[in-house]
Formats: structure tokens, C-alpha cells, sequence
């Protein structure tokens, strides 16, 4: 492989892999590829003078685009398995051939932050964490100390490959495209809390089964590149060498044809043999029905379908189940019974060899829909590797092998091209459709005079087609599982049918890839759908919904037309505006919210607390003390979300227990009403700053108009946008009639004062003193001399102050404000809220912020500041800067700081404190330590001497 093909292969990756969104910056690409890679993208080597024009040169791995705050953003371009989903969807077929097939963008969502980790920085849950330390030191070293529960120092000596094996195959399923095997200890230790043991590096290029190795550059095997095997098979557990003994065998109850059919479905699956002790709880996890307890009781009934040793002799329900061969089934001679089995299901083939489907382990698999006759029941088929792909590569070994070739240049069993001349339903067969004649996989449901109907099953429809193309299907095409499968919408149980809601879903999905988020792994999968190939993901569960409501009953917008009785909800810190217009909607809308309440009060509400939120899903919410309809639009974790009160357009944190279900007597009413509240703008009036209000006007406004049910507004315009937005003439009374009383006139006019600062009050210190040994979790490391760290003992309190400040900021009413450098305020970074301090403030709105918790600079708009108030300001600020103690100070290369980076960032550490250099602000303080690995079983390994001897060596060099 090339250096530019190797440069190229990083470089997807990179893209593939990035979590923050689709997308990466331009600014943020280098940073991301030497994370990966651990070397830059060198566009110099290759002949470019800048990373832009490099980019430009290869659009078939990489294409950019600006965002809408003007910063370039890179995307990976079509790659070889999006034209490969391009050509499958090419090739889907449905009866109805509804709309143009079409490819979106199929970026992997933001997974919604779990409640204990915070936008990947720390990931520890409380109740693992102990509350106090005890810090020892042997020989003047710190010892291993308390880490974590889930954190277990992989032992030295033997190890379990099968065990590293699967982990190894999970890992290369998250990087798909590989990886350097110097990159793998590190995000094994990352995902499992254990150090990968060293036997198993030198046993990778031999576990050909797992991954392959390649050596692209040279045979330093810091240089080794890991992929994912061309043909993945399933971990299987060794089987012990058995000891065949015979056990008596008793004929008092013999098993139904079904459950051996299932038990056979089980073997297969193990080819390496099954403990039979193991089967009753895989039976019932996979079929939700109890294996009879004879079947364990009389090992002997299976032998016509599996092998039965004994590798315990004197412990017969030890035994072990192995799948017989053909071969072996063809050798042995058999009974009665047996004949009579195998003749009863000889006129038809049975599925029993077929493996089941497993649900990809992805977040967000892509996935594409076939029919659906309701909603509880819609067919899709995953996308991507060991789905799509190997259904498209068996489906050309099928055309090659059932091909019409000329009869002297087959090489073929003529056999395989003889139409089956007896037909049965249930069935299964190949089939070549008529209208392309691809040969597919299908499984037939009725048998006709001279036709037959059949049901694709990796494509999930039907079709009725000649008996003449029907043909037996080779045993060598049993071996994918059927990809078609079953889904249900979440939410959109009780309108299943509705066909508003199956028209509203055929036109979202007909010929698209989507994602699917699932929520409830079965047989019939509980999902949400996402089209993902817009600006924003379209949530398709809830458009389904949103297509079952009377229009008729929408707030009256008419341009030129005034509004009395206007009631103003929300005022946001763009100058954008909610507010209420009377109409026959508001007015039922109230009736049967009063309705609910009195029905709550009567049942109990405690009986419909919501137990499986997710976005998109309507329920009901308390605001100022009446039950109001809201829509989840994020989830924090189990215990706390963010939703949006439909009818007022207030935006607010829960936790899920102050949620409840729409109870049933009111649901299809309610359902009915569309949102009653109306995005509006002030009309012919310009505002300061881009795209926002300052923080004056904003609450100028508020304390104008907010909450008062006696406005007018006269409508200027509509701005028919996707979020369409109402240009209006607001007016504080009844009186419309004077220009001069508008809003519009007097925001135009007011001059407001500013608002006070906030003083900051002098936090606590955390750290303990010189010489004394500290747990420490390395938040950002830069180079040896600047690092941060975070107490160990104090991180599960951090968790909660940061929960506590999602539900308190999410949830009161914005007090914007005017940041000030050098002051503390809260922020909000993505979807969590941090303690930060403003280290300037930029013209074009945003705020240059370091967020004192874990020691990051960020960019934030100004409109996402607030006071920090004194509840929150308890709590220390967990980030320390430090400077390694135990090495001289100088300028650091690159690679020094890459190896620092590589052994302390994002890991738990012990620190012995040097020196502790104080300031006037907490933030400003500054540790000497000591970094300690205790991860080690048989020694400890200190972070200076690293350093030290790499600095040792390039002195050499030079």
C-alpha cells in the first residue's frame, strides 16, 4: 500500500469516526488524525503547500463545505460502501414502486450524553466511586490505588483469548476501516477497564478468523495496521476434547419436531459445541418459551440431529452438544423415528440451518424500509458489513451459479438449474424474478396452478410469479440469516393503521437509508427512524404522529389581520417571540387539559409515569402548575431529559418521573390539536449584534410583554421557511390602531441600562499538601509542562453539580447577560452547562471561555452565558493546572508531547505532590507532581523516567 492510499485509508477513517457530529473542522482534522494515527497528514511530503489544497486534490475521500458560522467543515465524500447502499437501493423492490429512490446522508447521529458522561470526559459512576482514599507509599513510591470498581488490571501470566478475541472484534467494529496496533492497549483499556495482555499482540496475526495485519511502511511493529477479517465469524468457545460414554437412553417422552428444529437453529451457532447445562436459559432468551425439562433429562432423544458427549464421565449432565455434519447425518443409519421425521419435512425445506438475524451492536445502524402494512410491523434491512454486503455477494454467487449458461461450458451441477417440479408452502427456494432476472432468496406462501407466490426474504415483499423460475436452493445459501426483519415504531402504537400515518411514512422512507435508533432489542425490534439528510434530523415517528392533526383547528394566521387577546409565552435572546392566538384549538385544547387534570387527580398519576422515554415522543409535563402537553427533544440518560412545551414554546429539564402519559381517554383528542403557539419576529426592526439581541433589549422586552394575556399583534408577513416564523406589530393592550404603541416603535426608541456584574466569590482549595500522594484523573494533557488534573475524590460530586445544573439552567427562564472578561459564569458547551471563565469577549458575538472544571478552552455564543449561582460555587473547581516534577523544564517537540499525551491523558493517575505554588484565584494555582501508572501488577511505572529517557535519546541523536 502506498504512503497517499495509507494517507487516504487514516483519512476516512478519521471522518467515519468522528462522534462530535457529522463532520469534522478544518481547524480540529489534523488534531483528530494524530489522535488516530499518531503523525500528521503530511500535505508537504506530498507536494502540497497548504492541508486545504491537499484536501481539494482527492474529492473522492474528502469534501468541504462552510457551516453557517462560516468555518470550513470536512466530510468524507462517497466511499466504496455508499455506492454500494447507492446500488442497493437500486435494486429494491416493492410492489407499489412508489417514488425515486434516493441516497441521503447517513452520518452517524450525536448520541444523546449519558447521564454520567460528559461529553466523553469523565465516565464514573457514583456508586463506584469511593468517598474517601487511603494513601500509602512503599519505599517512598505511591502503590496501586482506588480505581474505579469496573477496573481490573488484566493479571500477567495466562489469558483467555477467547475473551480478548471478542473485545478485539467489538473494538474493530467501531473502526471499520482499522487502525495502528499501537492505538490498540489504549482504547481496549478505554472500553473495558482492563490493560490488553501482551500475549495477545504477538498473537494477533494468527487469529486470521478476528482481523488481519498488514505491515504497510516497514516491520516496526509500531508501523502495523489492524483490520477488521474479510469474513467475520462468531466467537465460539473451545470445546474440550470429550469422552464419549454411553448413558441408558429412555423413550418416556419423545421432543416435538419444533423444539428440535429450534435446538438445531441453536447449534449451529455453536459449531464448537454447547454445554447442555447452558441450554435452558439460551433457549428461553432466544424463543421466550422454557425448554421442556425432559429434554435435559434424555440427552439421548437428539442424537438424530447432534452429537452428545460426555468430557465428564462420572457427571452426565456435564455434557456437551455438537451439530451434526451431513456428512455424519449420511453415515449413520436411522430409526424409525427418525425416518418419519425426516420424510415429513423432506417435501419442503426447513429454515432450520438458516442462522437468525443479530442486530447490528451499532448505536444508530443505517438501515432501509420495505413495506409496511402498519406500523407495528414494518420490514427494513440493515446496512453496511455482514448485512447488505454479504447478502449482495452471495445474491452474485447465486447468479453465477443458477445462470443460463450454453450446456458445453457449464461447469455447474445441471441439477442446480432445473426448476423444482414439486412445490409446497413454506418452502424454501431461489427464485429469478422476471422483471430483471436476479436470482433471490425466497421462501413460498402459496402454490397456484401455474403460478406460485413467493416472499423474497432478504427483501421483504411479495410477488406472484411463473412455477418455471423457481428452483431448489443449494445448502452452500443457507448460510446468511434472512435480512429482512421486523421493526415498530415507537410511539405510534394506538395508529398503527391509521392511513394518515401509513401514507405520511411511505413518503418519508419510500427508497431512502435511514438510521434507526433502537431502543428495545427482540425479535421485532422497538426503533425510532431518522432522515438524517437534511440541515436537521427528521425525527420520522413523530412527523407520523403530527399527520394525525385537524389543520382546521391551527392558530389563524392571516396576513394584514390584527389579533386580540394575545397572550406572549416566550421571548428567546434572538428576539424571536411565542406567542398564543385565540382559535377554536386553544379553546379545546384548555377544555381537555382541564379534563386531564381532574382525571389525574381521580386515578392517581403516579399510574402513568413514562418508563421508556425518547425523542419525539409527546407526554405531559407540569408548567406553573397545570398540566401542559411537551415533546422529549433530548435525553441526558435514565434520570434527566430536556422537552419542549408545544403550546407555549418554552424549552425546559426534567427529570423523567415529572413526566406522565397521555391517558387514554384524551389521547386521539389531543393528538388532534396542532402546537398552539406562534413563532414571531418584530417586524421593520434591525437588530444589534449577528443574529441576536443584546442582553439589555432581551430582557427590556420581557419585562414588557411576557406572560401578559392582554396583547394585540397585527401581522406584517409570513416567512414561509420550514420554521415558519409570523413578522408582526406587537402591541402591550388592545389598541393596534396607533403605529406609535407599537413594540416594534418603542425597542426601536428605548435606551436600557446595563446589567450589573457579578461578583466572584473566592472558592475553596482542593488540593493537599506538598509530599503527599493524591488519586488524580488527567483531564488534558499538553506536554509535561502544562497538564491538568482533577481530585479523584471529588468526581462523583462533580457529576452531580453538573446534572444539578442541566435540570436548574434548562429549566428556569433566560436572564441573558453581557460577559466580561475575567469573570465567572455558567455556560453552556454542547448540551451541558460548566462552571467557565471568560477569557475574552469577540465582536462577532461569541465568547472565548475555559471551562474551570476540566481545564478546556471553548467558544460559546454570549447568548449561552448566566450567573453562576451560589449553590453552584460550593463545589471547588476540580481542574488543577500542573508541570511534571523529576525533568528538566525546556521547549518540548512534538513527539515529546505526543508521548506524554499517549501515557496520562484521560487516565486515572497517582500524583505526589512536589510543590504546590499558590495564587490569589484558584484558577491560577500551579502543582509539581509526580505521575505514577499503579495500573501495573508487578511494578509501577513512572511517568518522568519516560520522559527522561526520551529526552536522553534525541540528545543522542542530535
Amino acid at each position: 500500500m502506498t504512503d497517499v492510499e495509507l494517507m487516504k485509508r487514516m483519512l476516512r477513517a478519521v471522518l467515519a469516526a468522528n462522534k462530535s457530529g457529522p463532520g469534522v473542522s478544518l481547524s480540529r482534522l489534523q488534531s483528530e488524525y494524530k489522535a488516530l494515527t499518531g503523525e500528521q497528514i503530511p500535505h508537504k511530503q506530498m507536494g502540497h503547500a497548504s492541508l486545504d489544497t491537499l484536501l481539494h486534490s482527492i474529492p473522492s475521500v474528502v469534501h468541504m463545505e462552510r457551516n453557517r458560522t462560516g468555518e470550513m467543515v470536512c466530510f468524507a465524500s462517497v466511499s466504496s460502501e455508499t455506492a454500494h447502499v447507492a446500488k442497493l437501493v437500486a435494486r429494491q423492490r416493492t410492489s407499489k414502486k412508489t417514488g425515486r429512490p434516493q441516497m441521503v446522508n447517513c452520518q452517524i447521529r450525536v448520541k444523546p450524553a449519558a447521564p454520567l458522561i460528559l461529553n466523553g470526559r469523565v465516565s464514573l459512576c457514583p456508586a463506584s466511586i469511593p468517598t474517601n482514599f487511603k494513601e500509602n507509599a512503599v519505599s517512598g513510591k505511591p502503590k496501586p490505588h482506588h480505581y474505579p470498581k469496573d477496573y481490573n488490571p488484566s493479571p500477567g501470566g495466562n489469558y483467555n483469548p477467547q475473551q480478548v478475541q471478542g473485545r478485539i472484534r467489538e473494538v474493530l467494529n467501531k473502526y471499520s476501516n482499522g487502525f495502528w496496533v499501537s492505538k490498540l492497549p489504549q482504547l481496549y483499556r478505554e472500553l473495558y477497564k482492563q490493560d490488553l495482555p501482551s500475549e495477545a499482540i504477538k498473537d494477533l496475526e494468527h487469529w486470521t478468523h478476528i482481523c488481519t495485519v498488514e505491515k504497510p511502511c516497514s516491520s516496526n511493529p509500531n508501523e502495523l495496521l489492524l483490520y477488521p477479517a474479510k469474513e467475520p465469524t462468531q466467537t465460539q468457545t473451545p470445546s474440550p476434547v470429550p469422552t464419549r460414554v454411553q448413558y441408558p437412553t429412555s423413550t418416556a417422552f419423545t421432543p416435538s419436531m419444533d423444539i428440535k428444529q429450534k435446538l438445531g437453529e441453536l447449534l449451529v451457532k455453536y459449531s464448537n459445541g454447547l454445554w447442555a447445562h447452558a441450554l435452558p436459559k439460551l433457549y428461553l432468551d432466544t424463543y421466550k418459551t422454557k425448554l421442556p425439562e425432559h429434554v435435559l433429562e434424555n440427552l439421548s432423544l437428539l442424537s438424530d440431529f447432534c452429537t452428545v458427549d460426555y468430557p465428564m464421565p462420572d457427571n452426565p449432565k456435564r455434557a456437551i452438544l455438537y451439530k451434526r455434519t451431513r456428512e455424519e447425518n449420511h453415515n449413520r443409519r436411522e430409526s424409525v423415528e427418525e425416518r418419519r421425521a425426516r420424510e415429513e419435512v423432506g417435501s419442503r425445506l426447513s429454515t432450520q440451518t438458516v442462522p437468525p438475524l443479530l442486530i447490528p451492536r451499532e448505536e444508530y445502524p443505517s438501515v432501509l424500509v420495505g413495506e409496511a402494512a402498519n406500523t407495528n410491523g414494518v420490514i427494513l434491512r440493515y446496512i453496511g458489513e455482514g448485512y447488505s454486503q454479504a447478502q449482495e455477494a452471495l445474491e452474485d454467487k447465486m447468479r453465477e451459479f443458477y445462470c443460463c449458461q450454453d450446456n458445453n461450458t457449464r461447469t455447474r451441477d445441471k441439477k442446480s438449474g432445473t426448476p423444482l417440479a414439486s412445490l409446497t408452502s413454506g418452502q424454501l427456494a431461489a427464485v429469478r424474478t422476471e422483471e430483471d432476472e436476479e436470482i433471490l432468496r425466497a421462501q413460498v406462501t402459496e402454490v397456484m396452478a401455474d403460478k406460485v407466490k413467493v416472499y423474497y426474504v432478504d427483501h421483504g415483499f411479495s410477488e406472484v410469479i411463473s412455477k418455471a423460475n423457481v428452483f431448489e436452493l443449494h445448502e452452500k445459501f443457507f448460510n446468511l440469516p434472512f435480512q429482512a426483519t421486523k421493526c415498530q415504531l415507537a410511539g405510534l402504537e394506538p395508529f398503527c393503521q391509521e392511513p394518515a400515518v401509513l401514507k405520511k411514512f411511505e413518503s418519508m422512507t419510500s427508497g431512502k437509508i435511514l438510521l434507526a435508533e433502537i431502543l428495545e432489542r427482540g425479535q421485532t425490534s422497538l426503533v425510532v427512524l431518522y432522515d438524517t439528510s437534511q440541515d436537521d434530523d427528521v425525527n420520522i415517528n413523530a412527523a407520523c404522529i403530527k399527520s394525525l392533526q385537524d389543520k382546521t383547528l391551527a392558530s389563524p394566521l392571516q396576513v394584514n389581520s390584527a389579533y386580540m387577546n394575545v397572550a406572549v409565552r416566550s421571548v428567546c435572546s434572538d428576539g424571536t417571540f411565542y406567542c398564543q392566538l385565540p382559535s377554536r384549538g386553544l379553546a379545546k385544547l384548555t377544555e381537555i387539559l382541564e379534563k386531564a387534570e381532574a382525571y389525574f387527580h381521580s386515578q392517581g398519576t403516579s399510574e402513568f409515569l413514562v418508563s421508556r422515554p425518547f425523542c419525539g415522543k409527546g407526554c405531559l409535563a407540569r408548567y406553573k402548575g397545570k398540566w401542559s402537553r411537551v415533546e422529549i427533544t433530548n435525553l441526558h440518560g435514565s434520570r434527566v431529559l430536556d422537552i419542549l412545551f408545544i403550546d407555549l414554546g418554552v424549552q425546559s429539564s426534567v427529570e423523567v418521573i415529572e413526566l406522565r402519559e397521555v391517558p387514554p381517554p384524551f389521547l386521539w383528542d389531543l393528538i388532534a390539536i396542532p402546537p398552539q403557539v406562534v413563532k414571531c419576529c418584530l417586524a421593520d426592526l434591525t437588530v444589534s449584534g449577528v443574529g441576536s439581541w443584546t442582553p439589555e433589549a432581551v430582557q427590556w422586552f420581557r419585562d414588557a410583554v411576557l406572560n401578559s394575556t392582554d396583547c394585540s399583534v397585527k401581522i406584517a408577513k409570513l416567512d414561509e421557511t420550514k420554521r415558519s416564523v409570523a413578522h408582526v406589530y406587537l402591541f402591550p393592550d388592545k389598541n393596534f390602531q396607533d403605529p406609535a404603541r407599537s413594540l416594534n416603535r418603542q425597542m426601536a426608541d428605548a435606551k436600557v441600562n446595563s446589567i450589573c456584574n457579578y461578583m466572584v466569590q473566592t472558592l475553596s482549595k482542593s488540593v493537599s499538601a506538598a509530599g503527599q500522594n493524591m488519586d488524580i484523573y488527567v483531564s488534558v494533557a499538553c506536554h509535561p509542562g502544562h497538564f491538568v488534573v482533577q481530585p479523584w475524590r471529588d468526581m462523583y460530586k462533580l457529576v452531580v453539580l453538573m446534572e444539578e445544573m442541566i435540570l436548574y439552567y434548562n429549566k428556569t427562564e433566560e436572564k441573558p447577560l453581557k460577559g466580561e472578561k475575567n469573570q465567572i459564569y455558567a455556560a453552556k458547551v454542547e448540551n451541558n452547562w460548566h462552571r467557565v471563565l471568560v477569557k475574552g469577549v469577540l465582536t462577532n458575538g461569541l465568547v472565548s471561555v475555559y471551562e474551570l472544571d476540566y481545564g478546556k478552552y471553548e467558544l460559546v455564543s454570549g447568548t449561552q452565558l448566566r450567573p453562576l449561582i451560589q449553590e453552584f460555587r460550593l463545589l471547588p473547581f476540580q481542574g488543577i493546572t500542573a508541570q511534571l516534577a523529576g525533568v528538566k523544564l525546556r521547549q518540548w517537540s512534538e513527539e515529546a508531547s505526543i508521548l506524554f499525551r499517549n501515557h496520562v491523558e484521560k487516565k486515572p493517575l497517582v500524583a505526589q505532590l512536589e510543590a504546590v505554588q499558590d495564587a490569589h484565584h484558584p484558577w491560577d494555582r500551579k502543582l509539581t507532581v509526580f505521575l505514577v501508572d499503579t495500573s501495573q501488577e508487578e511494578r509501577d511505572i513512572w511517568v518522568h523516567d519516560i520522559m527522561a529517557e526520551f529526552a536522553d535519546e534525541l540528545t543522542k541523536e542530535v
